[in-house]
Order: C-alpha cells, then structure tokens, then sequence
C-alpha cells in the first residue's frame, strides 16, 4: 500500500483519480480549498478507511509522509481562472514549489498536472513535446498558461538541482462525470444548453477546433506515468488525438439530448486558440501502449446523462 497525496483531490479529474487509487489498495490524501472543488465529488469515499480528506491552499506549505503526490490544485477552466487571475498564477507557482519543497523533503515522487495550454495558439499541428509553443504572455488567458509553463520549469530544475523524481503530462480537454455544469468549458456549456432548450452559443465560426478526452482515458494515462521508468520524466501529452470542430461538437449533442435548440454565434474569445490536437505517439510508447479508448459519441452519453440526472435534482430541490 502507497500513501498518496492528491492536491485538487475534490475537483473533477482529482475525484475521479481518487476513486481509482483507493481501488487499487492505496492510501489517500485529498487535498482541496474547495475553490472549484466540491466535496460532493469524494462524499461516497469518505468512509473508506484509507480516505482522508483536508481543506488546505497549496499556496501555504504542508507536510505529510506521503509516497508519491499528484499535483493537480488550480482552476482549469478560463471564467474561473479568470475571476482570481493573481490567485491562479500563485496556486501554479507557489503550489508547485510547496509540492516540490515536500517531495524532496520525504523523498516522494511527484506528478505535475500541467496542460495543452501551454502551446497557446499553437503554429505546429498537431501539438508535439517538443514543441515551445506560442502563448501570449499578457493576455486574460496568461495566468493559467503562463502559471502552468512555469510550474514545469520549476518541475524540471528542482529535478536537475535537486534529483526529485519528477513526471510532467500536459493535459488535453478531458470531460465526463462530476464536471462542473456551470464551470465554462464547451463540453459542459453545449450540454447544459441543449438539456434546457437554450441557444447553444459558439464563439467564432465555429470551424475551430479541439479533441477531447474521456475521463477514464485521462486517469489511466496519468497513473501509467507515474509507475513509469525513473528516467522517463516527460512531458507527455495525455489527450485524444481524435480532432472536432465546435460546430460538429455541437451537432452531436443535439442529437444525443433530441434538443431544438438554436445555434447563435459570439465573438471568438482573446487569444483563444484555433487547433489543439495532441500527438500521443510518445505516450503510447512510454507508456506501454496507452492510447484512449471512449469514442466521443460513448464518453458524451455517459456525460450527458450525468448533466441529465443532476439537472432533475436541482429542479427537485
């Protein structure tokens, strides 16, 4: 049995990841400030023995004798990230270096949640590892990207300075059950809309474009680069190569929900990029064979049942 801290345990992918470790026998510590987590999303583990949970900002230090961390604390999607923009950068930056501070401190491995934003609007496609990126660095947009670009230099100094044992995966758009319904991103935001007969709102032409990765792809990725070979630190990209464009996105969902509602377009956000599709073919030979398997169609039932099933709760309450 491992002993594993999981900052922004109580948040959407942290909850997921949670429930897999615990079911694999290890011990688990979830941390969260509750910002953008819930403790909804751990309420069902909060028997088990091996669960802990504590309320605690990764901006302020902590201590525990832990295994191996997950670093997953920050807001991940932009009218989040963008209500506290200094508050974003200090969780990155500071979170990053009071993780790294504690994995040197007990000598635990320790993972860094990082993302595809870190290549901005990208002029490479699809988006490799090797890639720097193109990331406006004064934009609304910049607290996260930027936070995030620099937490993987501190990942990557304090491993040449310090030998902490490091991974880094840079996430593509991940969705499934326990989203926010309300936090944003387009997944969440077309279903919502089309579950209450709203206007589904795309911004720009809506011909930009994204793949998105089911939950249980993304969980799976991440534990695999964390058991991986010691010199194998990343970054990897954990995404679904798989590429939509919004206005197909859109098209699915109407007819998974048989909703009427209407398309309307909105300007196109600042600096809101127009690709993002990963490569995965270091992932899948790193990390003996990972590749994701929900097909978007499976992964948007299951997600759109969820959204259904929470949607008839709140309007019961």
């Amino acid at each position: 049995m491992k002993k594993i801290l999981v900052t922004g345990g109580a948040g959407f992918v942290g909850s997921h990841l949670c429930e897999r470790l615990l079911r694999e026998g290890n011990e688990v510590l979830c941390l969260d400030n509750f910002f953008t987590g819930v403790k909804q999303n751990v309420l069902h583990l909060m028997d088990n023995p091996y669960f802990e949970l504590v309320r605690h900002d990764v901006t302020e230090t902590y201590y525990a004798e832990v295994d191996e961390i997950y670093n997953l604390a920050c807001p991940a999607s932009p009218p989040f990230y963008q209500i506290n923009p200094i508050k974003t950068m200090k969780t990155s930056v500071l979170g990053a270096l009071n993780m790294l501070g504690l994995a040197k401190r007990v000598g635990a491995k320790i993972l860094q949640a990082s993302t595809s934003e870190i290549y901005g609007d990208p002029q490479v496609h699809p988006q490799i590892e090797t890639y720097w990126g193109h990331v406006n660095p004064i934009g609304i947009r910049s607290c996260y990207d930027e936070g995030k670009r620099s937490a993987e230099t501190l990942f990557m100094d304090y491993h040449r300075e310090n030998n902490v044992n490091i991974k880094i995966v840079r996430i593509f758009n991940t969705y499934g059950p326990k989203m926010n319904p309300e936090d944003g991103r387009v997944v969440s935001n077309f279903i919502m809309q089309a579950l209450k007969g709203e206007d589904i709102t795309i911004f720009g032409d809506g011909m930009q474009t994204r793949s998105f990765q089911y939950i249980d792809d993304l969980v799976e990725g991440m534990i695999r680069m964390m058991n991986s070979s010691k010199e194998f630190i990343g970054p990897v990209n954990i995404g679904n190569p798989n590429e939509f464009t919004m206005l197909e996105l859109a098209g699915k969902i109407l007819t998974i929900t048989g909703s009427k509602s209407k398309l309307v377009f909105k300007p196109l956000p600042l600096d809101d990029p127009r690709q993002r599709q990963p490569d995965i073919s270091l992932a899948n030979k790193r990390l003996g064979g990972w590749k994701p398997k929900v097909e978007l169609d499976s992964g948007l039932q299951i997600t759109t049942s969820y959204f259904k099933d929470a949607l008839l709760k709140k309007c019961s309450l």
